[in-house]
């Protein structure tokens, strides 16, 4: 017996993110999130990444791609994906929202954005679908 759940998988790093988008023809979530330290973006997290109606839909629909900002010492990321969070911070969250989620299709052109919302997974995957649109 097979399990239809699988684990969600993060790309952090673009150009990863973008050669699968162009491959499957998926678009970019890109996640901009303060992973020990935001409220909002904890929330969005766990009620919302982590649920199974939205893994289950971007698993078929769209290539995720997170840039963390923790803060906490234990949390610190290598100096590589630091350097790639921040660079597309400048491109993409210059007015560093957290979180903020990014539509992007493969080439990098954005969509739509969205926060966080206190809804439940699958209205916010409406809220992304329609900024596809």
């Amino acid at each position: 017996m097979s399990s239809v759940m699988c684990a969600q998988h993060w790309e952090t790093n673009w150009k990863e993110a973008s050669t699968k988008a162009t491959k499957t023809d998926y678009n970019i979530v890109l996640v901009f999130s303060g992973s020990d330290w935001c409220g909002p973006c904890i929330k969005l997290d766990k009620n919302i990444w982590q649920s199974p109606e939205f893994q289950k839909y971007a698993d078929t629909h769209w290539i995720l791609l997170r840039a963390d900002f923790p803060r906490k010492k234990g949390n610190k990321l290598s100096v590589e994906q630091t350097a790639e969070n921040a660079k597309l911070a400048e491109k993409y969250n210059q007015n560093g929202y957290f979180p903020l989620v990014v539509i992007l299709n493969s080439s990098g052109k954005v969509l739509g954005t969205a926060g966080y919302k206190n809804v439940s997974a699958n209205d916010y995957i409406k809220i992304l679908k329609d900024l596809e649109s």
